[in-house]
Formats: structure tokens, C-alpha cells, sequence
């Protein structure tokens, strides 16, 4: 499996809106892209751009060295791999999965896949469908790094930034359930922002302009409460978390006066409390990651 011809081919499997975007990707990079879906018809755009449809995974799988994996979780791409007739189609080849799940489900598919002969990579993709294939894409990768290098330049096609993160499967798995959860919380939080803007008569697009704001705040707080949470410092300097606690309860007592579920917010209201109650009260917020952290 040497040749140009077979290292410039490569299958995706899943083609959902992200599926159908790698394998766009890979086509307008030149590349012999073999595409399956285990609903009919999700193809065909794609196939007028001159990708082959296959019939079974099986064959999907057998069209090349590399197999790009992207659908739903785990489960749906363990219904594909652990097919026999695929598992036995993938012997000797490369699965990339770019699937998300837990760190524990990549590492027992790879302990899977390294007793059938497959070789195998995790992955995660950090941007939206929109950013593939562009600068702005951004990928994170984990496996052994010689079969990552192998594989390099055809998972270049889809544009952006490529880091392999170590050989441990798990590492993209864990980066992108970290990142997963500051990207979700935040969008919680936001949400639950227009709701209670709403009950004050203050509309969506009026706030938007001061959240930017907000968020413009974060990535340097981001960095300074790193670099706190991994000396242990967890300073309260200029805003300890006893202040944080009171603005908190101010959010719950707005939201629950006009009939709004501040579920979330107590929740980190509670957080905070307990860490006060910790006598940590003069610490910051990020002494919270501590103490989630303790055993």
C-alpha cells in the first residue's frame, strides 16, 4: 500500500453534516475518496463530485489504507468496525476516528482494533462543519505518532491545524470533553443570559454586543487561573471567591423572581458555598476545580 495512487485514497464512513464535510475536503484536495453511509441517499452530492459510493463498509473500507470514521459516538461507530466482514476488510489498514465519545470507549476500540490487526488513531475536531477544509479547522490527534506522521498528509486536506497530542489513544478523547465542557457551560450560561434579559425587557441583540464582551474577558482569565490551579496558588486577589458567591445568588434571585430555572446557577453557587465552607473563602474561583478534584 505504497503507491501515490494509494496513499492519495482515502474512505470516509458516516456522512452527517460533518461527515459530508471531510469527505468534501478530501475531494477538492484531489484525493480518491470512497464514501459510505448507513442511510442511503446522503452520497450523492458528493458522488457528483466524483466520489465512489460504495455498497457495504466492507467495501468501503477495502477501497484504501485509511478509513475516516465520523458519526454520532461510539456506539454507532462500533456498530460499523465490529462487523466481522469489516473488522476483516480493515486488517493491515488505518482507522481514523474522528467520532466523539469518552476517553475509556477510544481506548477500549483501540484495544479492539490492535487485536484484529488495525491500526488505529482517535481524534477529535474542535470547530464547526463550517471550518473544514480552511485555516480555521482545527483537529486534535492521538495514537502512535509514526502511523500519525504516515497518515499526515492526507489529513492535511482538511485544512487548518493538526496536533498530536501523545501516543496515549486517549489524550484527544480527554482534550475534547475538557474543551467540550467550558464551550457547553458557556453556552448554558448564555442562554439562560437571554432569558432573564427577556423578562427585563432587554432583547437578544440589544445584550449580545456586552456579552462579546464578557467573553473577550475570558481567554486571559484562562490563562492566569491555569497557571493558579497548577501551582496551587488559587489566589482570591482583587476577587475572592466569597464575592463571586454573592453575585451568584443575585442571578438566582433575579432569574427565580420572574419564574426562571436557576438549576445551573445554584449549582455553581453551591460549588462556591462549599468551597467557602472549606474555609477557602479567600481563594478564587478556579479553587473549585480542586476541590470537584478530590477523592
Amino acid at each position: 500500500m505504497s503507491s501515490h495512487v494509494e496513499q492519495s485514497a482515502v474512505t470516509v464512513l458516516g456522512l452527517g453534516p460533518m461527515g459530508r464535510a471531510l469527505a468534501g475536503a478530501f475531494l477538492a484536495a484531489g484525493l480518491r475518496t470512497t464514501v459510505w453511509n448507513r442511510t442511503p441517499g446522503r452520497e450523492r452530492e458528493l458522488a457528483e463530485r466524483g466520489a465512489l459510493s460504495a455498497g457495504s463498509p466492507q467495501e468501503a473500507v477495502a477501497a484504501g489504507p485509511l478509513s475516516v470514521v465520523c458519526v454520532v459516538n461510539y456506539d454507532a461507530a462500533e456498530a460499523i468496525l465490529r462487523r466481522p466482514e469489516v473488522a476483516g476488510a480493515l486488517a493491515g489498514r488505518t482507522v481514523v476516528n474522528l467520532s466523539a465519545d469518552t476517553p475509556a470507549r477510544a481506548r477500549e476500540l483501540a484495544d479492539w482494533a490492535a487485536g484484529r490487526g488495525i491500526r488505529y488513531l482517535d481524534g477529535a475536531i474542535m470547530t464547526p462543519v463550517a471550518t473544514i477544509g480552511t485555516p480555521a479547522a482545527v483537529f486534535l490527534h492521538s495514537g502512535p505518532e509514526p502511523l500519525y506522521r504516515e497518515h499526515r498528509p492526507v489529513l492535511d486536506a482538511l485544512g487548518g491545524t493538526h496536533t498530536h497530542l501523545g501516543e496515549e489513544i486517549g489524550r484527544a478523547a480527554a482534550y475534547d470533553i475538557a474543551l467540550l465542557d467550558v464551550f457547553w457551560t458557556a453556552m448554558a450560561g448564555y442562554a439562560h443570559a437571554l432569558a432573564v434579559a427577556k423578562a427585563e425587557g432587554i432583547g437578544a441583540r440589544e445584550l449580545a454586543p456586552f456579552a462579546q464582551g464578557i467573553g473577550a474577558i475570558l481567554p486571559p482569565l484562562f490563562e492566569q487561573f491555569a497557571a493558579s490551579a497548577e501551582e496551587g496558588g488559587y489566589s482570591g486577589e482583587g476577587n475572592p471567591i466569597t464575592s463571586a458567591a454573592s453575585s451568584m445568588a443575585h442571578i438566582v434571585q433575579a432569574s427565580e423572581a420572574h419564574g426562571i430555572d436557576a438549576g445551573v446557577m445554584r449549582a455553581a453557587e453551591g460549588l462556591a458555598r462549599r468551597v467557602i465552607g472549606l474555609g477557602h473563602g479567600a481563594d478564587g474561583f478556579v479553587r473549585v476545580a480542586e476541590v470537584l478534584g478530590r477523592r
